[in-house]
């Protein structure tokens, strides 16, 4: 079994940061391609940024220049730094990954539980 768990949300004024962290737990062969993503009220599940294996990344535009992915492999966790917040970006935000369990076994795509960022003043 394997587990995202997502940390680090939260209120936050607009133009702060915050990052989030997206830890991987169970059976973890390797952590492949990740993404985020984000859903506000009444609007659809959007991609936020992703990142393949070989560490190519890429963002939505309302974002690029903001935020960043990145990870620690010895943790098994996936961050999204996020600066100068806006009110925009205030949304119930996911992380995604294709993770192989054991080296013989395809990937599968896992998700988190979701973690509230609310940018208001």
């Amino acid at each position: 079994q394997v587990q995202l768990v997502e940390s680090g949300g939260g209120l936050v004024q607009p133009g702060g940061s915050l990052r989030l962290s997206c830890a991987a737990s169970g059976t973890i062969f390797s952590i492949n391609a990740v993404g985020w993503y984000r859903q506000a009220p009444e609007n659809q599940r959007e991609l936020v940024g992703a990142e393949t294996s070989a560490g190519s990344t890429t963002y939505t535009d309302s974002v690029k220049g903001r935020f960043t992915i990145s990870r620690d492999t010895a943790k098994n966790t996936v961050y999204l730094q996020m600066n100068s917040l806006k009110p925009e970006d205030t949304a119930v935000y996911y992380c995604n990954a294709r993770i192989k369990r054991r080296w013989f076994e395809s990937e599968a795509t896992y998700w988190g539980q979701g973690i509230q960022v609310t940018v208001s003043s």
